[in-house]
């Protein structure tokens, strides 16, 4: 599983409900929601 930072709980968390997105410029990132929270958290890199 992917995962991302999150910026509510500042802890590293595992992407709840992952989609592969392509940004502005091209690459690759990540996009999904924090278990934890429900913040909407990003992860550029695929």
């Amino acid at each position: 599983m992917a995962e991302a930072y999150c910026v509510r709980d500042k802890t590293k968390v595992e992407i709840q409900d992952p989609q592969q997105i392509t940004m502005k410029n091209g690459k690759p990132a990540t996009k999904g929601t924090c278990p934890k929270c429900g913040g909407s958290v990003f992860r550029i890199g695929g």
